[in-house]
């Protein structure tokens, strides 16, 4: 069996419809729950406030610090109304700007349904008399995703990464909002503590949702246990899960200082534990293959599944994945796949919360 033939499908009712400081008055962002899948060790569900006392000094958790976008944005397609998410940048600032694109279909409820896309040539009318040319599907003989050239978007704002699209999400645009939701929030509700703003392309589709827990308290309680924090920017895209395709390229940063922290704290017998897929992508395609991080900055189309392997990650803190998305292979991957499929029936019979308002899930390496 599987983690996919565990879940089957997500039920409803383990939908996280909104944060959990919503969902249980006087709870912080940090009051959701953990299960944790150790190795061989059979999974157990706490809280995500025992993180620190779980982890040992000496290891090292990298953060993703991608900030997200409001990248949903009403338009029309001839006389039919849709909705533009905004998913990646293809090229740098100044006119003429490549983003990669999802239209869908408003469904009447403030969220939205899959649409097809194109066809090539079709130009989507926007606020303020911006537009996208739709140009091509971003993987050939897939129409979910396109290439649109962005015209009409006006000047960038001198803080948002020279991007003239960027400044106009910010002045039009709110946050990606889908259907499992309860109602519309914040773009505050969507930002990490690890939030920092964009300086190439602005920042990500859809939040980089391992990182919500956490709270300058927990990171003060994890600092004071010996725990150390490295930043990398993965820049990520909207989710592909609805049409089961594997992740496409997305840009990605791993500072000098960030790939020097990995190897020292490898070298000293510390653990490295990435916050979110997201993390271990960039980190992976920054690693090489006798598993030393170098510094690192581009594009990455790496899939991380169980034959390729990890090199430099021991350890993955996330939420919990849907049974078709791609990133249960980076899983097993990390873990294996005995202790997912352990874990996932575990997160199934307690009733953990799903997406990105849901619970999460820390796995790490067999020792």
């Amino acid at each position: 069996m599987s983690a996919r033939a565990v879940v089957g499908r997500v039920p409803e009712e383990l939908s996280a419809r909104v944060p959990v400081e919503e969902r249980e008055p006087g709870r912080g962002r940090d009051g959701v729950r953990l299960l944790v899948s150790a190795g061989e060790r059979l999974p157990r569900v706490g809280w995500f406030t025992e993180l620190p006392g779980l982890l040992r000094a000496g290891d090292l958790l990298v953060v993703n610090t991608s900030a997200t976008l409001p990248a949903a944005a009403d338009g029309r397609l001839g006389g039919t109304a849709v909705v533009v998410h905004f998913s990646t940048r293809a090229d740098g600032p100044g006119p003429g700007e490549r983003w990669a694109v999802e239209l869908r279909s408003p469904d009447g409820r403030g969220t939205t349904r899959p649409r097809s896309g194109g066809p090539a040539g079709a130009v989507v009318a926007l606020a303020d008399g911006a537009r996208l040319e739709l140009v091509e599907p971003l993987t050939p003989g897939a129409g979910r995703l396109w290439w649109a050239r962005a015209e009409g978007f006006g000047a960038p704002a001198a803080d948002r990464a020279g991007s003239a699209v960027v400044a106009w999400l910010h002045r039009h645009a709110r946050p990606i909002r889908y259907a499992y939701t309860a109602r519309d929030q914040p773009l505050s509700a969507y930002r990490t503590v690890f939030s920092a703003a964009g300086e190439d392309r602005g920042g990500s589709a859809e939040m980089p949702s391992a990182g919500r827990p956490f709270t300058a308290r927990t990171v003060t309680e994890l600092v004071r246990a010996g725990v150390q924090f490295a930043p990398v920017t993965p820049h990520t895209g909207v989710a592909s899960s609805e049409a089961h395709e594997p992740p496409y390229p997305e840009p990605f940063s791993v500072s000098p200082h960030a790939a020097w922290l990995v190897n020292a704290v490898r070298a000293g017998g510390g653990r490295v534990i990435a916050v979110g897929t997201t993390a271990v992508r960039a980190l992976e395609s920054a690693a090489g293959p006798d598993g030393r991080v170098r510094a690192a900055s581009g594009w990455t189309g790496l899939v991380v599944t169980p034959e390729r392997g990890v090199r430099c990650v021991d350890g993955l803190l996330t939420g919990l994945h849907e049974p078709e998305a791609s990133h249960l292979l980076m899983l097993e991957a990390v873990a294996g796949a005995a202790a997912v499929e352990r874990g996932y029936e575990a997160a199934v019979g307690a009733g953990l919360l799903w997406h990105e308002f849901g619970d999460v899930h820390l796995l790490t390496r067999r020792e």
